[in-house]
């Protein structure tokens, strides 16, 4: 179970190990759709009872997990049958989750834009792993933590030969 937990996407190569990346990224939609159906719950729909409440919930995290989850397996399929690491995968992945979204919002014009649209993203989100950059970079945290005592939040280094105060 744990490892379920803490595998990342990346931690083994693409074609492999399906169901834990399924998973990896399951979790994110599934956080995504909790979030989306909280603030849909309190600020719009206001459902009334446990049952709606769940069916609201249910609305947005149950698609959002399947658009992960059809992009992750279209993605790791074609690797597998065409043999080739590109940016054509990706873009089938994301193909696969735009149509699963055209499906939710039941509109079959929405179809072909979603499909181009997070196609698109899924070359973006190739180049960036060939790359080797990130959508989202690590931060510094606030100087005012309590572990800032361990970091250095001067703006430059003291060079001891323009120093001219001496300490007494």
């Amino acid at each position: 179970m744990s490892q379920l937990l803490k595998y990342k996407y990346y931690d083994t190569p693409e074609g492999q190990d399906i169901f834990l990346k399924t998973v990896a990224l399951g979790k994110y939609a599934a956080l995504a759709g909790v979030a989306a159906a909280s603030l849909d719950v309190l600020m719009f729909s206001h459902p009334k009872g446990f049952a709606s409440t769940a069916g609201r919930f249910g609305w947005y995290v149950g698609p959002l997990v399947g658009m992960a989850a059809g992009y992750v397996v279209t993605h790791n399929a074609m690797q597998n049958i065409r043999g080739k690491n590109d940016k054509i995968n990706y873009f089938l992945g994301g193909a696969a989750a735009g149509s699963i979204l055209s499906a939710w919002a039941k509109a079959p014009i929405f179809a072909v834009p979603a499909m181009l649209i997070l196609g698109v993203a899924g070359i973006v989100k190739k180049t960036s792993v060939d790359e080797k950059w990130d959508f989202f970079p690590d931060m510094p945290q606030a100087t005012k933590t309590i572990t800032s005592v361990r970091n250095d939040w001067t703006m430059v280094k003291d060079i001891e030969e323009l120093k001219n105060w001496t300490t007494k």
